[in-house]
């Protein structure tokens, strides 16, 4: 059961590397982040790459995969997006990262999370903006 997990998780993380790669274009791909002591590793996006990828079909692609229920959000105060009382983002992956895409200087920071690990979330999106 375990080894299942490990699996999806390198795929997903395989599909969003690549989806992010493609999407950026062959001159930038983000600058990688590795945390292993939060036992995560992610990408953090450039605006034009942030905007490639909210335009592409990386989102729903990652969301066919991952639900919503293991993906985390970061918003910023300014966000229009609806957050519950209990902290709940209500908003699909796409609107997340266009949401950042939409300021001139909008970026995000995307970070596959190890198995098992913060609360059994999948990916975690911060949105970034002056």
């Amino acid at each position: 059961m375990r080894v299942a997990r490990v699996g999806a998780g390198v795929l997903v993380a395989a599909g969003v590397s690549a989806g992010v790669l493609t999407c950026a274009g062959t001159a930038a791909a983000g600058t990688p982040i590795v945390q292993p002591d939060q036992g995560r590793v992610g990408f953090a996006l450039s605006h034009d790459e942030t905007a490639g990828l909210a335009g592409g079909p990386v989102p729903a692609v990652v969301s066919m995969f991952v639900p919503l229920s293991r993906m985390g959000a970061g918003l910023k105060p300014d966000t229009n997006i609806y957050k519950d009382e209990t902290g709940g983002v209500h908003a699909s992956l796409r609107q997340v990262v266009m949401e950042a895409a939409d300021h001139p200087d909008g970026s995000v920071v995307i970070y596959l999370n190890a198995p098992g690990s913060r609360g059994g979330r999948v990916l975690d999106v911060y949105q970034n903006w002056g």
